[in-house]
């Protein structure tokens, strides 16, 4: 049974950062994605990072100030937040990519951006 708990949510006024973590249980999994829903918005993608942490991929709308790592040794991917603003508000949730899908997902973090 595959694992994913996310921590490092939590409140920060606009123009602060935050790290949030996603430890996964088991093996070491290839890709690995963070996203966020806010409310009455659909889920959206934010990044994602291959298994060497090679080949990093971002959304626009944090591209600059988002930055996705991991550490393999430990199971954990990261999400480093900056100059973070109030419509980054949202419950963000790491997955994990398997068969072509985003097949597991934590059970979200709540990032609250205060102005």
């Amino acid at each position: 049974q595959v694992q994913l708990v996310e921590s490092g949510g939590g409140l920060v006024q606009a123009g602060g950062s935050l790290r949030l973590s996603c430890a996964a249980s088991g093996r070491t999994y290839s890709t690995m994605g963070w996203f966020r829903q806010a409310p009455g918005s659909e889920r959206e993608f934010l990044a994602s990072i291959t298994f060497t942490g090679s080949i990093t991929y971002y959304a626009d709308s944090v591209k600059g100030r988002f930055t996705i790592s991991r550490d393999n040794a430990k199971n954990t991917a990261y999400l480093q937040m900056n100059s973070l603003k109030p419509e980054d508000t949202a419950v963000y949730y790491c997955a994990v990519r398997e068969g072509g899908s985003y097949k597991y997902w934590g059970q979200g973090a709540q990032v609250t951006v205060s102005s």
